[in-house]
């Protein structure tokens, strides 16, 4: 599990991205990898999984 925190989310048109605590990395978002519902700066913890355009976020749940 990687530990960060939510730096956009749109819930219109269901994406965002994930800035990981650790390394700093910027991780894309989809509403279909969202276990909880989540906001702008919220806490989070995620796995990583290799979607189209490099690694997504997904399991992605509120600490």
């Amino acid at each position: 599990m990687n530990n960060g925190t939510v730096k956009f989310f749109n819930n219109s048109k269901g994406f965002g991205f994930i800035i990981e605590k650790e390394s700093g990395k910027e991780y894309f978002v989809h509403v279909s990898g969202l276990v909880d519902e989540i906001r702008e700066n919220d806490e989070v913890t995620f796995e990583l999984e290799k979607g189209k355009k490099g690694l997504n976020a997904v399991n992605v749940k509120l600490v």
